[in-house]
């Protein structure tokens, strides 16, 4: 069953805000957490770009995270968790070292810095302040497509952006968050169907379904031909009680849903990273049997998740921009 907004907003104690600059073909989306929650990270791609993930080590002291941010910009965009923290401290959120109280805002950042758009930003990136308007606007309800970090987003055939899904796995939820920006495919060659068309539910990315037989060439590996280009980044959340190990086998479960939903994946030319968050609402009666069934529903959503953003994405203005799915195949249905 698919909760009521199918976003990982369903997830009690999620909130989700973008903000993105359409001359500068560039965005920012901030993960809010109502209260600290605990995470972990799984890093697949071979060129990522991160901020305060080394904390999320299982080994490492600090528990709870209070926000995470997904950016474009390249590294530019590492400055959006600062705007988030500055938001985040204006409101007393953050880890308490005596009277001071630092927010801990973990982030990851996409390659969108030759999309079109218009990147003489002058002395200073505007990343910060996108960053803190995304956390001001954090909400239940959140656009989908070109949006946030999705806004400047490709994938090597078709404009990328941002998706979210979230399904009810034995009485918990589960959520997914994606910017896709990939270096390989999310479609079966030049045709409509998404690799993730299995997991789709209720024509939540067209209702193509699986081809009869796959387009010519489909299996060919076609990648962006610019090295450090490319990102997938995702976040999965539950309302399961985790622990930080138990937050990270679940991103490493979780991780296979990109590929479930991207070909190829995780090469030298991306930087895929995915955040597992646990706002610890419900505890779990089995630690075992009931962590791999909510790491299998994660993998999943983000599966849905990265065909969402792509379907749902719509075209850059510049004349050289990549068409959207739904320029493509809409008018096909």
């Amino acid at each position: 069953m698919i909760p009521p907004r199918n976003l990982i907003t369903d997830v009690p104690g999620v909130l989700v805000g973008n903000a993105q600059d359409v001359r500068l073909a560039s965005g920012v989306t901030a993960v809010v957490f109502e209260a600290p929650a605990v995470g972990s990270i799984d890093v697949r791609g071979g060129g990522p770009g991160t901020r305060e993930t080394a904390l999320l080590d299982p080994a490492q002291t600090v528990q709870g995270i209070d926000a995470i941010v997904l950016s474009g910009g390249s590294a530019f965009g590492l400055d959006a968790a600062s705007g988030v923290q500055a938001w985040l401290r204006e409101r007393g959120r953050g880890f308490a070292v005596g009277p001071a109280r630092v927010p801990i805002v973990p982030g990851a950042i996409l390659f969108d810095l030759i999309n079109g758009g218009d990147k003489a930003w002058g002395r200073y990136p505007p990343y910060r302040d996108l960053g803190y308007q995304a956390a001001a606007g954090a909400g239940t309800q959140f656009d989908l497509g070109s949006t946030g970090a999705g806004l400047g987003a490709t994938t090597v055939n078709l404009k990328g952006g941002l998706g979210s899904a979230s399904a009810l796995c034995d009485g918990f939820t589960v959520g997914a968050l994606a910017a896709v920006n990939a270096a390989g495919s999310v479609v079966a060659g030049s045709g409509p169907s998404f690799w993730a068309a299995p997991f789709e539910r209720d024509g939540e990315y067209g209702g193509r379904g699986w081809p009869p037989s796959l387009p010519p060439g489909a299996l060919a590996p076609a990648t962006k031909g610019s090295p450090s280009a490319s990102t997938t980044l995702g976040v999965v959340a539950t309302d399961a009680v985790l622990t930080k190990p138990q937050a990270k086998r679940f991103a490493v479960m979780a991780q296979t849903g990109l590929a479930r939903a991207i070909y190829p994946v995780h090469t030298p030319l991306d930087g895929d990273v995915v955040f597992a968050v646990s706002t610890g609402r419900k505890p779990l009666a089995d630690p075992m049997l009931g962590l791999a069934a909510l790491g299998t529903a994660a993998a999943n959503c983000l599966a849905r998740a990265v065909a969402r953003a792509v379907y749902e994405a719509t075209a850059l203005p510049d004349p050289g921009a990549l068409a959207a799915w739904r320029d493509r195949f809409m008018r096909e249905a």
